[in-house]
């Protein structure tokens, strides 16, 4: 029996990439979307001489929101299973404190645009009865601090954009799945100094992602910690929160 079609939205990043190879080496058939993927074609190639799975390319601006439609009309194949790692963390928010445009595009990337077109396949499987959405989100949502708040906003959205799909889905026979990093690893910030107990690899939220698939779980930690320390965060008083700087 062949496994369900997975399509991963955001597929440049190591977290997209490691998550690919995870579905790829149980047998799963993908689509990899993201910009520019014709750059990313010795990778699918590699993942899919490795795994013996299909796995194809598309281009994809999430941005380009009037296009998403036709986008999702557009695939050749219907997925199964669709993982949103769309992100964006730069610019900081020094920047977006002084441009309106940096801000817009920190918000868009990681709020607006995934949300739209993960509604717009939220309405294709509640029509047919069955599929998993899943969407990479943020602790940074979990509550606003002065160092990341506009991007932290963005996450705070898309998580409580998360949290309704899940609730409108459920009786539509669809599967939608929260998965919160924390602090990963990565090729862009290997040079920030953190707590190896605070920092997930990719591969370790590649594992998250799959279980919880698997799982049917809803909100995933892949840290166990970081729910832990984000309550703590979360619980803390606005007038004691607001003089401190975490």
């Amino acid at each position: 029996m062949s496994k369900p079609f997975v399509l991963v939205l955001g597929a440049r990043s190591d977290i997209a990439l490691a998550i690919a190879e995870r579905f790829a080496v149980v047998g799963h058939p993908l689509l990899l979307a993201a910009r520019r993927s014709t750059e990313m074609a010795e990778i699918a190639e590699r993942l899919a001489e490795r795994s013996k799975v299909d796995v194809g390319l598309c281009e994809l601006d999430v941005l380009a929101t009037d296009a998403l439609e036709e986008f999702v009309a557009a695939l050749p194949h219907e997925p199964e299973i669709v993982i949103s790692a769309i992100g964006l963390m730069e610019p900081v928010q020094e920047a977006c404190e002084r441009d309106v445009d940096a801000a817009s595009l920190i918000m868009r990337t990681n709020f607006e645009a995934p949300a739209l077109l993960l509604g717009l396949f939220a309405n294709r499987f509640a029509a047919r009865g069955h599929g998993t959405i899943v969407g990479i989100s943020s602790v940074s949502g979990d509550r606003g601090r002065a160092k990341n708040y506009v991007y932290g906003a963005a996450k705070a959205g898309f998580t409580a954009f998360l949290s309704g799909l899940r609730n409108r889905l459920v009786e539509h026979n669809v599967h939608v799945v929260t998965v919160i990093p924390g602090f990963v690893e990565t090729r862009k910030n290997r040079h920030i100094k953190t707590s190896a107990r605070l920092t997930a690899q990719p591969s370790e939220v590649a594992e998250a992602v799959y279980q919880a698939v698997i799982r049917k779980r809803d909100v995933v930690y892949v840290r166990p910690i970081w729910r832990y320390i984000m309550l703590a965060i979360r619980m803390t008083p606005e007038r004691f929160f607001k003089t401190r700087k975490i």
